[in-house]
């Protein structure tokens, strides 16, 4: 037993590795929107019009109720129902909303109903100069020894500016002075100032220079923030300690262990005694949360971790690694480590049904939408791609949509309400990853009724005996219909065919099928007669009217039997009655 689930486990397996291949090498990709919108703009501001570009009457807005689903926790904004703009709804800051200098984009999906379509729309967030560029310490001071010589550098403190592109930090320029010079070093996307002695100090002549460094950035009017720069001249220390290399790049795993150890730095310094002596330290200037999560020995250059990782907040961080001497003055050498993150399968899939119909029509076509659902995985490559598939066996099966990780539900056969009325359909998520992860989403729609059964009789024809001089008005018998619809499809009526002048003998109960003599029945003049009592059940919808009815026929002989007799046979749709008197 334990060896067939296995068995099971794994082709199940089976089946999903080869559905996230095809995920991964068939990726359809289809038209979308896109709209570009500086930050700040006010409340009303129009992107676009939607409607018109992609084709919609604005007659019918309203009542395809035209709107925007948003996915994030705040919604920025809005389509006017009236005109088909899409609006801002609040002020958008895009340093808040993304964070560094590459296209801050934001997806929005635009849901149209009757019949139902969703279209997506990017909208990119440019940025306005709205930043001045700032120092993370208004002063910063240097020791530098008077026989330092010319063209040794000392990094400054970098400016910081959230705003992006042309707006962010473009130069650094430095008060005029005779000693010192500023240079500017690219490091990937950060600009480094350094300053550069360019004359040799003479610390009797002048044992203590004043500076003004200013950030400039690249907006229209630009905007500036300025560091106090103080250079306290010594003699001392001619060597300062140097890194193997000046970019060291580790990977580490998501989850790695807190406090496990995440490289170890050494520098060298050929000093002797105090001036050889090192200590390592983190540049002043890094981001506050690399300083909650990285933890650097001063003594041995090991750095720990302090908190646990997570790819999904961030898949890199740079860390600029000071190392100081002991001399007089220190000596600092640096180096950086660029930390790339890896990720792991450590998110489960998460289903979002972005539209639901709870009721469908027991009549509806094969392929009718009734619900729009995205999946989303925040890992990432194979961690990231996720297979959807309904687990349990109902009449409905999933589409997917031109936009990847979004699918429709449809109906898959012929519904009949009066087989199953209701059902619960399971919607699994599976990721790709190793183990992979899964979620369950269940869907509850109610199949409504249509007039699709006809009335029927249980007996057909009848046979029944009565007893002569019966008295009139009285009921002799009744009959009885079904409908297997319900409600309103299923209300029945009852009347007699008007034929043979049987409205003169007998009369009949519309509502519950009891049937009355309008006379004393004679058997030495009346024997037998025969009459037909239709039930019919009228429908009245938008569409049409539909009519379902049985004819019940009845055969009546009168004899002088005492006691009422009743047989039946099938035949057809008539139910004959013979009335034995």
């Amino acid at each position: 037993m334990s060896s067939g689930r296995r068995s099971e486990s794994m082709d199940h397996r089976w089946v999903v590795f080869h559905l996230c291949l095809l995920l991964i090498v068939g990726e359809e990709a289809g038209a979308e929107l896109r709209y570009s919108i500086p930050e700040e703009v006010k409340d009303g501001t129009v992107v676009g019009n939607i409607a018109k570009d992609l084709g919609l009457d604005k007659g019918s807005l309203i009542d395809r109720r035209f709107r925007v689903v948003s996915g994030s926790k705040e919604d920025f904004f809005e389509v006017n129902a009236d005109s088909g703009a899409l609006q801002v709804r609040k002020k958008i800051d895009r340093e808040e909303l993304c964070h560094g200098s590459g296209a801050c984009l934001m997806e929005l999906k635009i849901l149209v109903e009757n019949p139902l379509e969703m279209h997506h729309v990017v909208i990119e967030i440019t940025d306005v100069n709205d930043h001045s560029p700032n120092f993370s310490e208004n002063e910063q001071m240097f020791e530098i020894g008077e026989q330092s010589s010319v063209g040794t550098r000392f990094q400054v403190h970098a400016a910081r500016d959230p705003d992006a592109g042309a707006n962010a930090i473009r130069t650094y320029t430095l008060t005029a002075n005779e000693h010192f010079d500023i240079e500017v070093s690219q490091i990937d996307e950060d600009k480094i100032p350094f300053l550069v002695l360019k004359k040799s100090l003479d610390r009797e002549e002048n044992n203590k220079h004043l500076l003004f460094l200013t950030a400039v950035d690249g907006g229209k009017p630009p905007k500036s923030g300025i560091l106090n720069v103080s250079v306290i001249v010594l003699d001392n220390n001619d060597n300062r300690p140097k890194f193997i290399k000046e970019i060291y790049q580790i990977e580490i795993q998501e989850n790695a262990s807190i406090g496990s150890t995440v490289t170890k730095l050494s520098a060298l310094d050929p000093d002797e005694g105090t001036n050889g002596d090192i200590e390592y330290s983190l540049s002043k200037t890094l981001p506050r949360k690399v300083y909650n999560i990285f933890n650097l020995d001063r003594v041995s250059g090991e750095i720990t971790l302090k908190e646990q990782l997570d790819y999904e907040d961030s898949d890199i961080y740079k860390l600029d690694v000071q190392a100081s001497d002991k001399g007089q003055p220190p000596l600092i050498g640096r180096c950086r480590l660029v930390l790339k993150i890896k990720d792991v399968n450590d998110n489960a899939p998460d289903i979002e049904v972005t539209s639901l119909s709870k009721t469908v029509s027991e009549d509806s076509k094969p392929g009718t939408v009734i619900s729009l659902i995205s999946v989303r995985d925040k890992d990432s490559g194979v961690n990231g791609k996720v297979v959807l598939q309904i687990s349990n066996d109902v009449p409905f099966e999933l589409k997917p949509s031109y936009k990847e990780n979004i699918y429709s539900v449809v109906t898959k056969n012929i519904l009949d309400r009066e087989i199953n009325p209701e059902y619960k359909i399971i919607i699994k998520a599976t990721d790709c990853g190793e183990p992979p992860l899964s979620a369950l989403k269940l869907l509850s729609i109610e199949i409504t009724d249509v007039n699709d059964n006809s009335p029927c009789f249980p007996q057909n024809p009848l046979h029944v005996y009565l007893v002569e001089n019966n008295v009139p008005g009285a009921s002799v018998f009744s009959v009885s219909a079904t409908d297997k619809d319900v409600n309103e499809n299923a209300a029945i009526s009852y009347h007699l065919v008007r034929e043979n002048d049987v409205t003169a003998l007998l009369n009949i109960n519309s509502d519950n099928g009891q049937i009355f003599a309008m006379k004393s029945f004679d058997f030495e003049s009346l024997k037998t007669f025969q009459f037909q009592v239709v039930n019919e059940h009228v429908h009245c919808d938008v569409a049409a009217q539909r009519r379902s009815s049985r004819i019940c026929g009845y055969n009546l002989e009168l004899e002088s039997f005492q006691t009422l007799k009743v047989k039946t046979f099938q035949r057809g749709y008539l139910s004959s009655v013979s009335v034995y008197i």
